[in-house]
């Protein structure tokens, strides 16, 4: 059976409207900024979207560029984001971002995921993000969700996030490229789940091949 992506992913982009928007997402609409979405993107790690957003919103309202983020100490940020997961390492982890944006890339996020990756910390999940929300170019955020159900559905064959993201890049028509990972996360957090996914509740269960 040839996985009919644009027919799985018209589906998804209006059964998604009932969910809401991963919250990075959200603070990509309501800052437009992608300092925001960088740090927001390292909060989210292993962490609940409420209480990233929690987090993230109180850090914010202390400080919203790299500059200003830099005059806190680390015992401030980790008390600002408490409790997303990691928030020590978490905490010195933005400490170093930012003195890196501020010295090599005088204060702007750089736009293109080379430069992005060579900030100690961004790895080319939250880089993907960072280019998508942030600049509004072509990037594949592969994240857990996205990684199972590209799988699970039978349209890769990958054993790793990474090797998903380059077998997309080849395969997934372009116009998808930016709202693939908002897609199939909403999908992920509320239908395709990774234990006892609600085969009987999804919109594309006979488009998907269920490889577990």
């Amino acid at each position: 059976m040839e996985i009919e992506i644009d027919k799985i992913l018209k589906i998804l982009k209006e059964e998604v409207k009932k969910f809401n928007k991963p919250v990075v997402t959200k603070f990509s609409i309501d800052y437009n900024d992608p300092f925001i979405i960088l740090i927001s993107t390292v909060l989210s790690q292993r962490t609940k979207d409420s209480i990233t957003e929690i987090a993230s919103s109180r850090l914010f309202e202390k400080a919203k560029n790299p500059f200003d983020m830099l005059k806190l100490k680390e015992e401030e940020i980790e008390r600002l984001i408490y409790p997303v997961g990691f928030y020590r390492t978490k905490a010195k982890r933005i400490k170093e971002i930012c003195k890196t944006i501020i010295e090599n890339y005088n204060g702007k996020v750089p736009d293109t995921i080379d430069e992005l990756l060579k900030i100690k910390g961004v790895g080319r999940k939250t880089a993907n993000l960072v280019i998508t929300l942030g600049f509004n170019k072509p990037g594949i955020c592969v994240d857990t969700h996205v990684h199972r159900i590209s799988n699970r559905i039978g349209f890769v064959k990958t054993k790793t996030p990474f090797e998903t993201e380059m077998e997309l890049r080849k395969k997934l028509p372009k116009k998808w490229w930016k709202i693939y990972n908002d897609l199939l996360v909403q999908w992920g957090q509320n239908v395709c789940k990774p234990v006892k996914p609600l085969c009987n509740d999804c919109a594309i269960s006979k488009y998907c091949k269920k490889i577990i």
